[in-house]
């Protein structure tokens, strides 16, 4: 058996839920998708359902129940087992036909008595007892029609989905982030008759909603778990205000209390707060290629981590845009090809040159391997030249089907490094360069007026030109970088050209995108300039903060929010955790 890490730990976890699954209707949500997608791929689970049919749904309020021949169903899910979760779960039940129900959730029953607000002490008598588990096992054997039919519920830690041996994902908690200075405003407005909060620093869990409360303990939970398959007693410390809560819950952790006390490792949980490093989210300076896939390809449908890749080149269809929702799209994920995954792991831990050589140099042994007509070719390599590999497997079913994962990460590759967006990533490099020496030679209202010409409205841009979202994206990058900018009046005014420019820009849309909805707090059509100026401007004026430390930058560059790195040093393990 391999040694203890993520992705033994997510592998623990599903093989107890295959051993459910026989014969079943699957129902899984999002999040545990994404888990099965990284963990070990929907053909193990389906091997394991049998038959030859489909057997996986989504769990969602429009999912389909089972039918007369569908007696057994399997919901695999990623929440609380509350509100509505159990609403969605009993209109499937009750429109289903099922006598066998089993019902997975991620989350420990001891969060489960803290959402039903049992007291730490009650808790700790029910110590070895379920009653929430029992009495939800009662209402599906009710909402099933029979009392007599059978129904499980059980919690299995499925919190990860593991990139890499030591980079792990929690889509669950994908939308968990740090608490921003506006927050504490609106935290204060709950507390009519107590103290005000004077900033971030003085927010602890006491006064936190208990929605976030829970998905603090939920996440918790899962971290604890964790900790425990590894065998450690952690140290938790914590970096940024958010992460100091998230750190203290989990040392306050009951179930992670007791475990302590009788686990032989020891290891360090450091946290982090992503707003104190948002430069190195959003900036271009990172030499790495899978940061760039995954800036430039779309987004796989349903997931938070993994991009769609075109499969059209390796059919018979003409790549055009009509034809690329004709054929599945390939992905990042390949948990059950072992060659395409060592390609994965060396694009994640090299730099962009190296990675390319390295695909060429996949392509081409895997080429050799099948005895196709290669014809080598030395110096710098282009993505005509590995499409020209590629193209090698196109008519030859038999290498296809041996070189799958390893020809996605291939076409993932061409096409980002023909993408239009790659192209730019160096005027984006550029800037941000210029940017960081202006900033000590010129007052933060010069930066922004370097910004000014950028800023273009739709029929004045060319493909070189910035776009509205790209706009934001060098703003963010301004303001992380110079800190919090003393307040003068040439501040002002250079803030207000650029609000009126922005807001012009984006008044003269066509259509906004998703980000620019989310931004503008509306809908197409609806927005106006002032909406538009203000709302942005009080996102910025949040993410404000005094320069801090560039924290653990071989890493973030490349991460999105909620991502756990395990990092094996000299002395004992060390879990990073960033939110």
């Amino acid at each position: 058996m391999s040694a203890p890490g993520v992705q033994s730990f997510t592998q623990q976890g599903w093989d107890q839920v295959l051993t459910k699954v026989k014969r079943a209707l699957v129902y899984l949500d999002a999040a545990c998708a994404e888990s099965l997608h990284w963990g070990c791929g929907s053909t193990r689970l389906l091997e394991a359902v049998g038959g030859p049919a489909c057997h996986l749904r989504e769990f969602e309020p429009a999912a389909v129940g089972g039918g007369a021949k569908q007696p057994k169903a399997v919901f695999v899910l990623s929440s609380l087992l509350k509100g509505r979760t159990v609403e969605i779960l009993r209109n499937i039940i009750c429109r289903s036909h099922f006598q066998y129900c089993v019902v997975v959730t991620a989350v420990n029953h001891a969060v489960h008595l803290t959402a039903n607000h049992v007291s730490a002490a009650a808790a700790a008598e029910l110590e070895g007892q379920q009653p929430v588990f029992e009495q939800l096992e009662e209402k599906l054997c009710e909402w099933m029609g029979n009392m007599n039919y059978t129904a499980e519920v059980l919690h299995i830690p499925l919190l990860l989905a593991p990139a890499a041996p030591h980079l792990a994902l929690t889509p669950a908690f994908a939308s968990l982030f740090p608490l921003l200075p506006q927050d504490v405003h609106l935290l204060n407005s709950a507390r009519l008759d107590k103290r005000k909060l004077g900033s971030l620093g003085e927010v602890d869990a006491s006064v936190l909603p208990p929605e976030l409360l829970l998905q603090i303990r939920c996440l918790v939970s899962g971290l604890s778990s964790l900790c425990e398959h590894l065998g450690v007693r952690e140290e938790c410390f914590a970096v940024g205000p958010f992460s100091r809560i998230i750190a203290a819950d989990l040392a306050n952790y009951a179930p992670a209390k007791n475990r302590r006390k009788t686990s032989a490792g020891r290891a360090s949980v450091v946290f982090v707060d992503r707003t104190l490093d948002l430069a190195g989210a959003v900036g271009h300076h990172g030499d790495n290629l899978v940061e760039k896939i995954i800036s430039v390809l779309p987004q796989l449908p349903g997931h938070t981590n993994d991009v769609m890749v075109n499969m059209v080149e390796l059919t018979s269809l003409q790549n055009e845009e009509e034809n690329q929702n004709m054929v599945a799209p390939g992905c990042l994920a390949q948990s059950n090809d072992a060659a395409a995954r060592a390609l994965w792991e060396a694009l994640l831990n090299t730099k962009h040159k190296e990675a390319v050589m390295e695909v060429r140099r996949h392509l081409v042994e895997a080429a050799s391997r099948e005895n196709l007509p290669i014809k080598m070719s030395m110096g710098r390599v282009t993505p005509g030249q590995l499409m020209s590999y590629i193209q090698l497997f196109k008519n030859n079913r038999k290498a296809l089907a041996n070189h799958c994962g390893l020809l996605q990460l291939g076409l993932a590759t061409v096409q980002t490094l023909k993408h239009p967006q790659t192209a730019k990533w160096d005027n984006f490099l550029a800037f941000e360069r210029l940017l960081l020496q202006s900033i000590g030679a010129s007052t933060m209202s010069g930066v922004l007026h370097q910004l000014l010409p950028l800023i273009k409205p739709s029929d004045q841009r060319t493909s070189d030109d910035y776009s509205p979202e790209e706009l934001l994206i060098l703003l963010t990058y301004i303001y992380s970088v110079t800190g919090e900018p003393a307040e003068d009046k040439a501040l002002a005014a250079a803030e207000g050209k650029v609000k009126r420019a922005l807001a012009q820009v984006f008044c003269e849309e066509s259509k906004l995108s998703p980000l620019l909805q989310k931004v503008t707090a509306s809908p197409p059509g609806s927005h106006t300039e002032s909406k538009v100026s203000v709302t942005r401007w009080r996102h910025l004026d949040a993410l404000w903060s005094p320069k801090n430390p560039v924290l653990f930058q071989e890493y973030v560059n490349i991460l999105p929010p909620s991502v756990i790195v395990l990092k094996p040093p000299k002395y004992c393990l060390s879990l990073l955790f960033v939110e």
